[in-house]
C-alpha cells in the first residue's frame, strides 16, 4: 500500500501521502525517498515537529508555536546535513507553521562558551546555512536557555538578534531533538504536529503507530 500511495501521488493523482499508522518509518519513507526522491537541490531529507502551546500560553512561545527539528529520521547529522535541516525546518515554519523564522543551532555551548568537536560541527553547520541562504535568520551555537529567554540570551549572546527569540530550534543529533519534542509534549502540554518530513519532492509524512483518530486529522 505505501509503494502505491507513492505511485499514486509521483503520478499527480494525490496532493499529500501519510501513513504509519500501521507501518514502520521506514516502510514510510522508503516509497518516498524511493519513487518521489528529494526537492530540486536538495541533499538531506529531515523532518521537524510543529509545537503549539498550550490554552495557558507560553511565555517563550510568543507567536503560539515553534518548530523543532530534526526529532525523527537523521541519527548523527554532518555540519552540512545540519545545515539542510536548518533551512528546511525554517521553510517548514515559514509554509506550514506560518512564522517568520528566527533560527537557532543549539548546543551544550554558547558562542563558544565549551570547546567539543559537536559545538565545532554547530558552529560549521551555521556558517553553511548562512552561505546556503544569506536571507535566513539563523544563529549558532546556542543553549537553549540562550535560544528562548530574552534575558539569557542578552547575557550569553549580546548583540545577537535570534538569541531570546527564536521560534525554530535545530538540535544537533536525533537523540536531544527525539528527547526534547517529547519532555515539551508531555512536561509542556504543547500539541505535537508531526513529524513533517521535509526536503521530499512531494508531500509525504509519517504517523506513530501510536496515533489516535485525532492524530491523523
Amino acid at each position: 500500500r505505501t509503494m502505491f500511495g507513492a505511485l499514486i501521488l509521483k503520478a499527480g493523482d494525490a496532493d499529500g501521502f501519510v501513513s504509519g499508522a500501521c507501518h514502520s518509518t521506514a516502510n514510510t519513507l522508503r516509497p518516498g525517498l524511493q519513487v518521489i526522491k528529494t526537492a530540486p537541490g536538495i541533499k538531506t531529507v529531515s523532518s521537524s515537529f510543529i509545537m503549539v502551546a498550550p490554552e495557558c500560553g507560553n511565555p517563550y512561545i510568543p507567536e503560539g508555536v515553534c518548530v523543532m527539528g530534526d526529532c525523527a529520521i537523521n541519527i548523527e547529522p554532518s555540519a552540512e546535513e545540519l545545515s539542510d535541516i536548518a533551512i528546511a525546518s525554517a521553510d517548514t515554519a515559514k509554509k506550514i507553521a506560518g512564522i517568520e523564522p528566527r533560527v537557532a543551532m543549539l548546543s551544550f555551548s554558547t558562542m563558544g562558551s565549551a570547546k567539543h568537536e559537536v559545538v565545532d560541527k554547530v558552529i560549521e553547520a551555521t556558517k553553511l546555512a548562512r552561505e546556503l541562504d544569506p536571507a535566513l535568520k539563523v544563529e549558532g551555537e546556542l543553549q537553549a536557555d540562550a535560544a528562548l529567554v530574552a534575558s539569557v540570551g542578552q547575557k550569553k549572546a549580546p548583540g545577537s538578534e535570534i538569541a531570546g527569540h527564536a521560534n525554530v530550534l535545530v538540535f544537533p543529533c536525533l537523540e536531544v531533538g527525539n528527547i526534547a519534542y517529547k519532555l515539551v509534549q508531555r512536561l509542556g502540554n504543547a500539541d505535537a504536529i508531526g513529524p513533517i518530513l521535509q526536503g521530499i519532492a512531494r508531500p509525504v509524512n509519517d504517523l506513530s503507530r501510536g496515533c489516535s483518530v485525532d492524530d491523523i486529522y
